[in-house]
């Protein structure tokens, strides 16, 4: 399935009923006086976080979204039936912008998420409104007012707990098929990833989190080079990152310390949140360094890279060591979890 993550839609809401200009007219009841109804509103159009989508692909052949009109007011005082309503479905984690000024107008984040994008028109009054003591055949009304128009830009960002970070090749994908479902292009040569894979992984049966896989970030990628720029962005929202880094690069004049540095450069040049994220060293493809040789050669990339934060020795390939960190991140996510849920209780007042 193709994958899209930006789209514009134009959105219309519908125009409110106008009101009706009518007077009673029945037998034996002279000067029945007006009866004219009220118009209906106008539909609105709402965007919501649907589940099953996945991408805004189908934002590119379907780009106008129209809310229904209402109806206008009838005789013997009948209101118009208000337009219905338009309800265009998202993947969950659209931000959602006003295109000319570039405006943030909202942010789905959860499934069953609705965001108000145009409002309807608001109905016409029927000349019954205009009667009174002074004016008892009232031939005015009002019109229904316009729904709103806009151009809409649609920007997504998966939704994922991890976020896997490295240079094409450095075996991203394959770690993500060795611990989830996901099945991503796996080959001997670089960008075999070409869109974002959300995969699950399920440490026991009560708990599980989602890790994200972006295609290979390579040098200038901040500015513009190569896919990074269209999709380090989707990083963004993980609560950790997974700096992926092949210990003994094939037919290459690039070395691990300096494939990991350029990784860095680029994320900490593409935005200060982002590289302030948790990040964790994984030191992928050990098989193919002989096995006495392994903690050396890890070591002296650790020490080289002047790295602190946690590291992990795997081969993706030969699932070694990717069950320990997969209960490691577990533990990790588990903690944040519980950290925020502290943050957010509200403080105990004791009683006087």
């Amino acid at each position: 399935m193709r994958f899209v993550d930006e789209a514009e839609i134009r959105v219309e809401a519908g125009d409110g009923g106008n009101g009706k200009a009518s007077f009673r007219r029945e037998k034996y009841i002279p000067l029945g006086g007006p009866d004219g109804g009220d118009g209906g509103d106008g539909g609105s159009v709402y965007l919501v976080a649907t589940e099953n989508v996945n991408t805004l692909v189908d934002f590119r052949y379907h780009s106008v979204h129209r809310a229904q009109r209402g109806q206008n007011g009838g005789s013997r005082d009948c209101t118009g039936k208000k337009g219905d309503d338009c309800f265009v479905p998202v993947p969950p984690g659209t931000i959602v912008y006003e295109a000319d000024t570039g405006e943030k107008i909202g942010d789905l984040t959860k499934p069953g998420q609705q965001l108000l994008v145009a409002k309807g028109g608001f109905h016409g009054l029927g000349n019954t409104r205009f009667k009174s003591s002074v004016n008892r055949a009232p031939q005015q009304t009002s019109k229904g007012s316009s729904g709103e128009h806009r151009m809409l830009r649609l920007e997504l960002m998966v939704i994922a707990d991890v976020g896997l970070l490295g240079m094409p090749n450095a075996g991203k994908s394959s770690l993500i098929r060795t611990v989830s479902s996901a099945r991503p292009k796996v080959a001997d040569y670089p960008f075999t990833t070409l869109h974002p894979n959300l995969g699950v992984v399920r440490v026991d049966d009560l708990r599980s989190f989602v890790i994200a896989d972006i295609p290979g970030v390579i040098e200038g990628a901040a500015e513009g080079a190569g896919l990074g720029l269209q999709f380090l962005k989707h990083l963004s929202r993980t609560g950790l990152l997974l700096h992926i880094v092949d210990i003994a690069p094939y037919e290459s004049d690039e070395t691990p310390v300096s494939a990991a540095r350029k990784i860095i450069h680029e994320v900490e040049k593409w935005s200060d949140d982002l590289s302030n994220k948790p990040r964790w060293l994984v030191l992928n493809k050990i098989d193919n360094v002989p096995d006495d040789e392994v903690e050396q050669h890890c070591q002296a990339i650790v020490e080289e890279l002047d790295w602190t934060g946690p590291v992990f020795l795997i081969s993706a390939l030969k699932n070694q060591g990717t069950q320990a960190l997969m209960y490691a991140i577990m533990e990790f996510l588990d903690q944040q979890k519980a950290e925020r849920d502290l943050q957010t209780q509200e403080p105990r007042h004791e009683p006087f």
